[in-house]
Order: C-alpha cells, then structure tokens, then sequence
C-alpha cells in the first residue's frame, strides 16, 4: 500500500484510541479486497448523537450456487476499536431489496456470532469480512426485485457497485436473484430466512443504546395498499360504489399496521426463542462442567484421605526406628562368639564344625597364594597342605554325621 493511503488513513483514524492496532486491521482489509473503499463520514445513533466513525463501503464477493454475486455493505469502527466490535450492514442498490433472516434485519443491519462474541485481542476486520462471505453464500442478504415494483428510493452509491474491470469484478456483473427466483437468467431463488433469530439487541433499539444506525438507512418506508380481501361487515369495496369512503381508508389502515404488528411479534418470538435456545445450551454446558467439578473434588478428596494414612504410616515407622537406634547405641558389645547360640548340643557341635571347616578352607587358600608369591616353599606348603585337609576331611564328616542325626540330610 502506497505510503500517501496510509498517511490518510492514519489522518481519518487520528481520534481513535488504538490507532495502531486499528491502521493494521484496516490495511489488511483494504490490501486483501480492493473494491472496499474507506472515508470519515458522520453516524447517527438511536439517542440522536452525531459521532465521526472511519466506515468501510464496497463489495465483497459471494459464492452462492457456483455463482459469485457481490454484496454491497458497510463497516463502521467504533472508536474504542477493537475493543468494541465493529457496526456492519447490508447496502442494496436501488434495484436489490433486503432478505430479512437471522443474519439480517430489515434495516440491513448484520447479526453474526461473530460479532457477538467479538474479542479485542483475536477478533480482526480480515476474518469478519470472511464470516461475512461465508454466511451470505448460505443466506444471501439480498435480491432483485420484480421489475413490476416501485423502487423504495434507496440512495445510489457507486462504491458498493463493482466496476467493469475494477479490483475484484469480473468483466460483467452477474445479477442477484430476484424473489421468485429469476433475475434475467436461470438463477435459483434464495432460500427463505430461518425460523430462529439470532440473541442479538432488536433490530430498531432504543434511544441510549450503544448501537443504532446510520442515517441512511432509515429509508421512508412505502405506503400499505388497501388490503385485498378484508371486507369488515356492511363495508363495501370500492368497484361497488365507485368511491373511497372512510371505512375503505380505515380497513387499509388497519390491515397495515396489522401486517407490521405481525412482523415485529413474529421477530421477537423469534429471537426470544433463539435466546432460550441459547440459555438452554448454556445451562447444559454449566450442568456438565459442575458435574465434572464434583467428580474432579471428589477424585481430590479420596486422594487427601489416601495420602493421610501414607503421612500415618510413615510417621509410625520413623518413631519405630528412631526406638530401634537408640536401643542399639544404648546395647552393650556383643561377643562373636556369643552372637549366635543354639538350642541343642548337637546344633553347637554342627556350627562349631563348620566354623573349623570354613576357616581350614581360607587357610588352604592363603597357602597357595603364599606359594605363588613366594613367601613359602613348595615343600612348606604341601606339609601344611596335607595336616589341613585331614582335618578339614574329618570336620566334613562330623558335620555330615551330625546332619544325619539331627534329621537335616539332604
């Protein structure tokens, strides 16, 4: 982007409080879609109050039934951006009219989830324009009217109309589909708007609201024709009496105002009821979270339980051992030999014989180290050799014989 565009952007965003983060999103959002154009232009809000807001006008393409159509809409940056979630509504040229539905209301105002739930820090202009693209590609915001239907004077603007070769429009722009269905080619009609309405503030507000709309779209709306079939009882039409009395006028009245009535309730009916649906899921959500939450304390507590009779536990062999070491650092010395007493004299003999037996095996062995160190002859050492192995033959056998007696052979 030419570095002129950004100096006037950063100009028309000099009042905002985040112009740094706003500049951003809007640069992106005008380098990705070129048909968007920017300009400062003055919002009127519901309580009467006039405030200078950056606004974003043009087209933005949408694929509906393998047919690009481009949507006409505007985007006004509150100036807290974007910590407050931006104003988006559907601008129809003269030749389109609004398909109210859960997205759209009849002033054109867009209704999104994601609006609605709009973070300052992750939510951005770029994703919002796609959501946007997305959501009209299933319920297309507008339509052509029949060509026998007066024009409500919506106010052309060439800047939400795309241009023969302009930056993202093709050579001929294709027609939006008109309500029954044709617009001059074979195009499908629009699916009628969805039942439940989105938990959105009403699409008129009140005075002191946060939100409300630009001046032009309050369009004058058109005047209510006399109602075809409503005929109060002794009230004739006008093809039998060849005038308009009163009662003509005051049954198309009525029939009017009853017809908006009918709209509005039905609107309302319908968003209290997607916000029931709402609530509901919420509370369903809430249920589910308690109840892990008790199952999370309660695995919690059983674990606490468990862990105090391992503290218990522990505790208790600390002091047993604490008991044991003083009891041997207060014991007397404990003599070898004493150290080990048996129950028979049998068993003595036994353990004093293999006591002899281990200790003529070791010196049997210190002997032939001797020897290969040299310290003894070869002489010395089988002398020595010969008197402890009888004796270690004898000490064998006794031990045998007292395994025997004892009742321990094997």
């Amino acid at each position: 982007m030419p570095a002129i565009e950004e100096a006037q952007i950063t100009k028309y965003l000099s009042k905002y409080k985040n112009v740094a983060a706003t500049r951003k999103d809007v640069v992106d959002v005008i380098t990705a879609y070129r048909s968007l154009t920017y300009n400062l232009e003055k919002f009127v809000f519901n309580d009467g109050s006039v405030k200078d807001l950056f606004a974003l006008q043009g087209t933005i393409p949408v694929v509906y039934k393998n047919n690009t159509y481009y949507i006409p809409i505007c985007i006004w940056l509150m100036d807290t951006h974007p910590q407050n979630a931006p104003m988006c509504f559907v601008k129809p040229t003269p030749t389109m009219q609004i398909k109210v539905s859960m997205y759209v209301d009849h002033n054109g105002k867009v209704y999104l989830p994601y609006l609605h739930d709009w973070q300052p820090h992750s939510s951005d202009l770029l994703s919002l324009i796609q959501v946007m693209i997305v959501t009209f590609g299933d319920h297309p915001p507008v339509y052509s009217k029949p060509k026998e239907q007066v024009a409500v004077p919506y106010p052309a603007n060439s800047a939400f109309m795309p241009q023969p070769g302009g930056p993202g429009a093709s050579n001929q722009f294709l027609p939006y589909p008109n309500a029954s269905g044709a617009s001059g080619g074979n195009f499908p009609p629009y699916p009628t708007g969805g039942a439940n309405i989105m938990p959105y503030p009403p699409a008129g507000g009140q005075p002191g609201s946060s939100g409300g709309y630009p001046p032009y779209m309050n369009y004058p709306q058109p005047g209510y024709p006399g109602s075809i079939g409503y005929n109060p009882a002794g009230v004739g039409t006008p093809s039998s009496t060849g005038t308009i009395t009163e009662e003509h006028i005051k049954a198309s009245l009525i029939s009017a105002v009853e017809d908006k009535l009918r709209r509005r309730i039905q609107e309302k009916v319908n968003q209290y009821q997607a916000e029931i649906e709402t609530l509901n899921r919420t509370k369903q959500e809430l249920v589910e979270g308690s109840a892990k939450i008790d199952a999370i304390v309660a695995r919690l507590e059983r674990e606490e339980i468990e862990l105090q009779k391992n503290i218990a536990v522990l505790r208790e062999k600390e002091e047993e051992l604490k008991k044991s070491l003083e009891s041997l650092e207060n014991a007397e010395a404990i003599d070898p030999d004493e150290a080990v007493t048996t129950t028979a004299p049998l068993y003595r003999q036994l353990l004093n014989a293999y006591a002899d037996e281990a200790a003529t095996e070791d010196a049997i062995y210190y002997l032939g180290e001797g020897l290969r160190g040299g310290v003894i002859d070869l002489e010395t050492f089988l002398k020595h050799v010969r008197q402890l192995s009888r004796k270690q033959f004898i000490l064998r056998a006794t031990m045998q014989k007292c395994r025997q007696k004892a009742g321990l052979a094997g």
